[in-house]
């Protein structure tokens, strides 16, 4: 199949061609029909899909049938809600491409900078603005936006969202439009919160549901290094040694982390920049244009600033830190094997993550390969880690699996009964209140076995 085939108009087709696409994902293929006849639309996709394109090319050409005419006013006609200012200048960037040849108009609306040159772009007129929540919010109240006109509302990424706090700031953005309007909805998971939104804002939708979360690109070689406790900068400064890995996203967990490292690999003169919320916006997209320009070789992230970095041969991505959340980890490897390219993803785990590990491999239905051969192994793998990677059938096994799962995530006691029996705990056994010594405690019985 083809673009031309799901009827989308020659200056669209164009825009398309210039931007290199040749044949529609299957994303676009279900949704971009589903849209141009009108249909409210939710799509279960998450990054990496194409999605962008399966709502912005319908958008356009809609938009553009509909046309303000030469002497009149433009409205906005489309409000694109994102979770991250790289999202939405991303978004941004891509429906510029996407409509080159066409009268539509689009602008970008965030914080992190000033406000003026928006300011600017709202007053020679856009049909369609991509914005993050907070800065629309603010925008609207000044009455430098108009919302009253709004025909087509997308909300991107919806669960993130939810996660990042904005879904009070959402419904008040949607108070302020029309009641009858053209709603598309995409979320890569569906949280009760956000099916509850679905049902109030979506009239008989169009359902479009592409690639799992819990299935990962084929394409992606994983891999895991357990290693001891405090190795992880070591072992990464070791594997970049290696001049193949031409770029590395590399995933923190917090900012404090992203900086840290950064200065870490500057020390052993790799070339690394950090992108996370606590950075101007500026800064920002100037360190994310210096890695898609090769300039800086690795970009180290936190989850939520990493929202909108699509390199397409992003040769690895670097879990420094495994997630806790093991959707989170098939979101970050996802970010590499895009438009047909291989890639590796490579993640370290120390013992205090090895939970995490076990719950990710439970989603992904793999044992995701161990390096062993590294100069940071962990000493006194716990028994259940040995029969994973040895046998998969060995980690179904009753025996093997119970004692770790009830360390690695023990019940919790009632709040009534939380001072009370600490305190006897603490009097009776005074080494549990040692409190780092929670990785130790899960590893040495298992290893005794």
């Amino acid at each position: 199949m083809t673009f031309k085939d799901l009827n989308i108009i020659p200056a669209i087709l164009e825009g398309l061609s210039k931007a290199n696409y040749t044949a529609p994902t299957p994303i676009q293929e279900q949704a971009i029909p589903a849209v141009l006849a009108g249909r409210d639309l939710l799509g279960c996709a998450q990054t990496g899909t194409g999605k962008t394109a399966a709502f912005s090319v319908p958008i356009i050409q809609l938009l553009s049938e509909k046309s303000n005419g030469p002497k009149a006013a433009r409205h906005i006609r489309s409000l694109i809600l994102t979770p991250t200012r790289e999202l939405a200048i991303q978004i941004s960037d891509n429906i510029k491409a996407y409509s080159r040849y066409t009268d539509i108009r689009c602008a970008a609306i965030v914080g992190g900078v000033s406000q003026k040159v928006q300011e600017r772009a709202l007053n020679q007129g856009a049909d369609i603005i991509i914005a993050t929540p907070g800065r629309l919010i603010d925008l609207v109240n000044q009455k430098r936006i108009d919302l009253k006109h709004v025909q087509i509302l997308v909300l991107d990424e919806a669960d993130r969202m939810l996660d990042m706090g904005f879904i009070h700031d959402v419904k008040r953005i949607i108070a302020k439009m029309p009641s009858k309007k053209q709603t598309l909805f995409f979320s890569a998971t569906m949280p009760p919160e956000i099916t509850k939104m679905v049902k109030t804002l979506l009239v008989d939708p169009v359902k479009v549901e592409i690639t799992p979360v819990s299935s990962t690109v084929d394409r992606i070689e994983q891999s895991v290094y357990l290693l001891e406790n405090g190795k992880k900068q070591s072992l990464l400064n070791h594997i970049l040694q290696d001049k193949s890995i031409v770029s590395a996203l590399v995933f923190t967990r917090t900012k404090r982390g992203a900086d840290r490292v950064t200065r870490d690999l500057s020390k052993v003169n790799i070339t690394a920049q950090a992108i996370h919320g606590n950075k101007s916006q500026n800064e920002r997209q100037r360190a994310l244009n210096n890695f898609k320009s090769g300039v800086t070789r690795v970009l180290v992230a936190t989850d939520i600033a990493a929202r909108g970095i699509d390199v397409e041969e992003l040769s690895h991505v670097i879990n420094f830190n495994l997630p806790n959340i093991p959707e989170t980890y098939v979101h970050r490897i996802g970010r590499t094997g895009r438009a047909g390219h291989s890639g590796m993803a490579i993640s370290f785990c120390e013992k205090d993550e090895l939970p995490f590990l076990k719950d990710i491999e439970k989603v992904i239905k793999k044992t995701i390969p161990e390096v062993k051969n590294h100069p940071y192994p962990m000493t006194s793998v716990p028994s259940f880690v040995k029969s994973n990677q040895t046998s998969k059938s060995a980690a179904h096994k009753p025996a093997a699996d119970k004692p770790a799962k009830a360390k690695a995530n023990p019940a919790r006691k009632p709040k009534s009964e939380w001072f009370k029996k600490s305190g006897k705990a603490n009097h009776s056994k005074p080494s549990h209140s040692k409190p780092n010594n929670n990785s130790t405690n899960h590893s040495k019985p298992r290893a005794a076995k």
